[in-house]
């Protein structure tokens, strides 16, 4: 069902998905979070989308909850708004056999923040800032904030963005190694696109398998992901992907890698 909250732009094998409420600083609201799922499930079971970017229109990435839309007699419980907006979408992204990046156009905050830190990688344009702002009225990080924050950065630093609601800028932000990286404002757009077209063209297959293996080294033990490793591996060993890369290797050439 077309929605005009999310923007679906094809360049090549790169899907760009663009948050589009500007006036509302890309805040989300529980149609917008739909429209944004139903795309991510499509991408998904597009074989010829081969990277996903998910960005912001305007000045800022997504300013999180649309508090407008959880006011009122007939407001959505929390339940509801985090199981079915949130919960949902970032399972998506995790789930997602293919890379996601975040392109961190302008503020980040609460939940907006942590959708682009599920992101296989985030970067932000300079002068972009990310912001966990739960705090200020009271909740808590949710959209997987309280998973993913205390592993990129440490739980001490992760405890104090919490709790303080501390702006993080870009720069700040790639080197505690909470994103990937920081680029200047003027270079933004095409250090993007430059960065999703490398990892369209790369053995997707592959990167969804390690993907995968992340997110299991997240729930088990070191003995366990060896034997995560044994089967994504031999997984990946069946790939066309896998067979192009050896024999490019072996005849001194680049590879032409097709996803499969």
């Amino acid at each position: 069902m077309p929605n005009d909250n999310i923007l679906a732009l094809r360049e090549g094998a790169v899907l760009t998905l663009t948050l589009n409420r500007p006036a509302a600083f890309n805040s989300f609201t529980q149609p917008m979070a739909a429209a944004l799922q139903e795309q991510l499930r499509s991408a998904d079971a597009d074989a010829s989308v081969r990277c996903v970017v998910l960005t912001g229109a305007g000045k800022a990435f997504c300013a999180g909850q649309d508090l407008k839309e959880i006011t009122g007699e007939d407001a959505p419980t929390f339940e509801e708004i985090v199981g079915g907006s949130y919960n949902a979408t970032v399972r998506l992204i995790r789930g997602l056999k293919k890379p996601v990046v975040a392109a961190v156009n302008g503020v980040a905050a609460g939940a907006g923040a942590n959708i682009a830190l599920a992101c296989d990688l985030c970067v932000a344009a300079e002068g972009a800032k990310f912001i966990q702002a739960f705090s200020k009225i009271g909740l808590i990080p949710d959209s997987g904030g309280t998973w993913m924050l205390p592993r990129l950065v440490g739980l001490q630093r992760a405890t104090a963005l919490a709790y303080l609601g501390t702006p993080v800028a870009a720069e700040d932000a790639a080197a505690m190694g909470m994103i990937h990286q920081a680029i200047p404002v003027e270079e933004f757009e095409a250090g993007v696109m430059a960065l999703a077209t490398h990892l369209a063209a790369m053995p997707t297959q592959g990167l969804a398998l390690t993907k995968e293996a992340f997110n299991r080294a997240f729930e088990q033990g070191f003995s366990a992901q060896l034997e995560t490793e044994l089967e994504l591996q031999g997984t990946a060993s069946r790939t066309r992907d896998y067979q192009e890369g050896v024999s490019s290797f072996l005849e001194k050439r680049k590879p032409t890698f097709n996803g499969h």
